[in-house]
């Protein structure tokens, strides 16, 4: 049985046993485990000169491989192509998409350097399982190089719509570098959808069950909802550190209940909007001021772009507003917190409030919605409100489903939520729960790593 090779942008902990490892992190851990498998990436380190020099070290049970790169590469590939071109273009913000030649080639020649850099690593039996929109073309460089190994490719974004993604110069050629891949898998299947579309619609392809043919290839095709890794998060929550903050959060209330926001701060979750849709329900609810809050906690990413910049910059504009209408001199409507938390911390944050609100314009799936259900207390649990854009919504029916553009819509959600007896809330989130647990990130990682290690071997691509 060969190895599972996995390639990201970044590398993960592989260890367990900390309590702030994030899920995906575990999950792919267990499998390189499993598999005596390496785990390949970008240190997030730069040097003056491109070396391809490897780092390589154990670490729990599984090989981990770095490589640094260039600043040229950092400003070209990971904050130019990867981050202000692809992210917003992949999340329906074509305006803030911003397309440069020098992107374009360093998103290129990072990929180049990753296949070369990775290629002593391989073995004839591995199988390969290249993840994000950071790597797309990687395939392509590893069958240039003689690859034949089986390579799976899975998208934790959303793929654009048809019209969306013929914006984006040289789609086409970006979309037939997706074909040197053997199987490609996608969060949901709208995202599926919007790739079979463009392959039939824009390049003559033929769509068949389970794949689809364009450019002299056949493509296996799936969708792998990712999942949570319910029974580690479950046992966070119950915890010491997660009682202790949910004790100290329930001290915090004062007798008031509290909405929770958590996301990285980043345009596409929908935060600004969230905001006003707030504002629209305090406005709209005069009997909620002083006995309700909005706890907001967003992690600042990506400073050197620009528009990060600006939408940190119009949060803090919004919420100091909303703050200076609505506040008295013992509470305020919005407490808006930009650092990060442990998930031990945030599970038992999570198990304070009455209602998660998860609310992102668009999201490949958002697993802070499946965190904020793993961490209720079972015999009286909150409700959570989910944007219809996230990922997630196509699997979590039982919560309050809005569309976040409108905030007549996400304030009468809060409303419902807040009004909503325990019999309801104990049976909307017994539902959510079983699919949480069900539809977990193992299951995710078994059902992709099984369809890849059952897919034909490939023929020697095409130079």
């Amino acid at each position: 049985m060969g190895r599972l090779i996995v390639i990201s942008n970044r590398v993960g902990p592989t260890n367990s046993s900390g309590p702030s490892v994030g899920g995906l992190a575990m999950a792919l851990g267990a499998a390189l485990r499993e598999y005596n498998g390496v785990w390949f990436g970008w240190s997030g380190q730069t040097v003056d000169a491109f070396s391809g020099q490897l780092a390589v070290q154990r670490e729990g049970g599984a090989t981990i491989a770095t490589v640094d790169l260039e600043p040229q590469d950092r400003d070209e590939y990971y904050n130019g192509y990867a981050n202000r071109t692809l992210w917003p273009l992949f999340h329906y913000r074509i305006d803030l998409s911003a397309y440069e030649r020098s992107f374009n080639e360093g998103y290129a020649r990072v990929n180049a350097r990753f296949a070369q850099t990775v290629l002593p690593l391989l073995q004839p039996d591995d199988f390969i399982w290249v993840h994000d929109y950071h790597l797309i073309p990687l395939a392509r460089e590893l069958r240039r190089r003689g690859v034949k190994n089986r390579i799976g490719f899975f998208l934790h974004i959303p793929w654009p719509a048809r019209r969306l993604f013929a914006t984006l110069p040289f789609h086409r050629e970006l979309v037939e570098a997706v074909f040197d891949y053997d199987l490609v898998g996608f969060q949901t299947e709208d995202s599926l959808s919007a790739f079979e579309d463009y392959v039939e619609k824009e390049e003559g392809g033929e769509v068949r069950p389970g794949a689809v043919h364009a450019y002299g290839r056949t493509l296996r095709t799936g969708v792998f909802p990712i999942g949570l890794d319910a029974k580690s998060f479950a046992e966070a929550a119950t915890g010491e550190t997660a009682c202790g903050w949910r004790d100290r959060m329930k001290v915090s209330l004062a007798g008031r209940r509290m909405i929770i926001g958590v996301d990285r701060l980043d345009y596409s979750k929908g935060l600004e909007e969230r905001f006003l849709a707030y504002e629209e329900y305090l406005q709209n609810t005069p009997e909620a001021l002083e006995q309700v809050f909005l706890l907001q906690i967003a992690t600042p990413s990506r400073d050197e772009v620009p528009a990060y910049q600006e939408i940190r910059a119009r949060l803090d504009a919004v919420s100091g507003r909303i703050n200076g209408a609505f506040a008295t001199a013992d509470w305020v409507p919005i407490r808006y917190v930009n650092r990060a938390y442990r998930r031990d911390e945030l599970a038992g944050i999570y198990g304070a409030a009455a209602i998660g609100l998860v609310t992102p314009l668009r999201d490949g799936m958002n697993l802070v919605a499946k965190e904020y259900v793993a961490a209720q207390t079972p015999d009286d649990p909150g409700v959570l409100i989910l944007s219809k854009f996230a990922g997630a919504a196509e699997q979590m029916g039982e919560a309050l489903i809005v569309n976040p553009f409108s905030r007549e819509e996400v304030s009468d959600a809060i409303a419902a939520g807040l009004a909503m007896g325990r019999s309801e809330r104990i049976r909307r989130w017994e539902s959510l729960m079983d699919g949480v647990q069900t539809h977990d990130v193992s299951a995710w990682r078994d059902a992709f790593v099984d369809a890849l290690r059952t897919t034909p071997r490939p023929e020697l691509a095409k130079v």
